[in-house]
């Protein structure tokens, strides 16, 4: 199979955007977030994005009906429907002969520390005490990457300021996994169209918690081309998303609610009042900032290619006091 071949059987599978990667593009990747280490005979990764429906944010932009978004806008892509395409591809590669390591956006077993404010040092470096390397030239277990870097790799788009992927036909609304395979295929060139993040700063203003922030960022170099996204506090997009603002959350009504969600441990967030679907954190705050307000904005820049009959928002957006 060539690198067309693989890419139409994704899309016939249930990916909605799919891209190749040669995996020389990961060189200076940290050792504990490098994927070569996962397959070292492994030639290329095939990523691909798995749209969110602009109707699961409808429930949460109108502020009537919150289980649609992190049921079938997060958690049902991320655990059912992944799986599912990532299983129906490999067999097909693997029935050709080559082998495909599949890998779904589920990553709760990883040891790696890739959130620490407070020490951008440790980054990449393994969680001490959670794991140790099986021989010396190895990383320790579980090798952790990041799918957004790897979509880049694979020319799908680009890393916006809120450090949310953008592809040209759906902006902000994806979710990504991959597949490493020891297939010769084509790599896809780099993205290189008209840019899509413009700096614009609605994710930063519509983020309920002030998680992203406007002066600060993080700047690396990916298969040789400058990337910059903003420096984000992972404490507090860790429980904003579960609805750590009394004014975009209805459902917390005291004080009481307040400490459940913004006391530590930060997994009382995930389970007070509305259960997780699928074992998965419940998004109450829908994406306000990385997802929906940059979605809005891109659309009315017509930067889209799926494009819409009538406007998402058609009013003020709602605010509790």
């Amino acid at each position: 199979m060539n690198a067309s071949e693989v890419k139409s059987l994704a899309l016939e599978c249930g990916a909605d955007v799919v891209g190749i990667t040669s995996m020389d593009r990961f060189e200076g990747a940290p050792r504990q977030m490098d994927p070569r280490f996962i397959f070292p005979g492994a030639q290329a990764m095939i990523v691909m994005g798995f749209r969110i429906l602009r109707g699961a944010l409808r429930g949460v932009e109108e502020g009537t009906f919150f289980a649609t978004y992190s049921s079938m806008g997060y958690a049902a892509i991320n655990k059912v429907l992944q799986p599912m395409v990532l299983w129906g591809f490999c067999k097909a590669l693997e029935d050709e002969g080559y082998e495909a390591v599949p890998l779904p956006n589920i990553f709760p077993w990883t040891n790696t520390v890739t959130t620490v404010p407070k020490d951008k040092a440790t980054i990449g470096q393994p969680r001490p005490g959670w794991s140790r390397p099986v021989s010396p030239e190895k990383p320790a277990p579980d090798v952790f990457f990041s799918l957004r870097i790897a979509a880049f790799c694979a020319g799908l788009g680009e890393i916006g300021w809120s450090k949310m992927f953008l592809t040209p036909r759906f902006g902000p609304r994806q979710r990504l996994a991959a597949v490493m395979t020891d297939a010769p295929l084509e790599a896809d060139p780099l993205y290189s169209g008209p840019p899509l993040c413009d700096r614009c700063m609605a994710c930063a203003r519509d983020c309920a918690v002030g998680a992203i922030s406007t002066t600060k960022s993080i700047r690396t170099k990916i298969a040789g081309r400058e990337l910059e996204w903003s420096d984000i506090d992972y404490d507090k997009c860790s429980v904003g998303f579960c609805g750590a603002s009394r004014h975009f959350n209805p459902f917390m009504v005291s004080e009481e609610d307040e400490r459940g969600f913004s006391e530590p441990p930060y997994g009382k967030a995930q389970t007070y009042k509305c259960r997780p679907e699928y074992d998965y954190g419940r998004a109450l705050e829908g994406a306000r900032g990385c997802i929906r307000a940059c979605m809005i904005h891109l659309t009315e820049q017509d930067k889209l290619q799926n494009r819409f009959k009538n406007p998402f928002r058609k009013r003020e957006p709602w605010k509790l006091p």
